[in-house]
């Protein structure tokens, strides 16, 4: 059962949860799900928006790339270490993330990326822009630290390359009960 919410009365809790790792999901010929630290609630071009980055390495961008569409996944209490190993060090190429961590999907309302029961809370959007980041024009201190390009970019832990922006209008919130 699903229970329709405003997506505004969760901002603090979804600004408290997000450092501490939620769920981009995505879905193409199989589900993946990714925990990010990175990402925004907002308004964007007076539409409701969630936006999040994605590195050009990562399994996660090609569906993403493919649909245009993705759900957001956020714990209502702490996040879920199981969840977080898997989904935040393990690789889609080369693991099925639903059975690795234990995942129950739930049908989604409008998009065709399903949501997760152990994170109830969830944000169904719809790409409406994508743009590759441009380094160059990031302040040196964050470039420096956030994309160092000293090491391997094949190795998942990796961050010398860049992100990818989507902005996602959110088309559907609730919470899975």
């Amino acid at each position: 059962m699903k229970e329709t919410v405003d997506v505004t009365e969760y901002a603090g809790l979804i600004a408290k949860a997000l450092p501490k790792g939620i769920l981009l999901n995505t879905k193409n010929e199989k589900f993946n799900s990714m925990v990010i630290g990175w990402g925004g609630l907002g308004t964007t071009w007076s539409r409701p928006t969630f936006t999040v980055l994605v590195r050009e390495n990562r399994y996660t961008k090609a569906p993403l790339d493919a649909t245009g569409e993705f759900t957001i996944s956020v714990p209502l209490e702490k996040p879920i270490p199981l969840i977080t190993k898997v989904c935040g060090v393990q690789s889609g190429h080369d693991v099925d993330k639903v059975e690795a961590a234990h995942l129950t999907l739930v049908e989604p309302e409008v998009v065709s990326v399903p949501a997760i029961k152990e994170y109830p809370l969830t944000l169904e959007c719809k790409v409406l822009y994508a743009q590759p980041l441009d380094l160059s024009k990031l302040p040196d201190d964050i470039r420096e630290k956030m994309y160092p390009q000293d090491v391997d970019g094949s190795y998942h832990g990796a961050n010398r390359d860049a992100h990818t922006v989507y902005v996602g209008e959110i088309v559907a919130s609730y919470l899975i009960k």
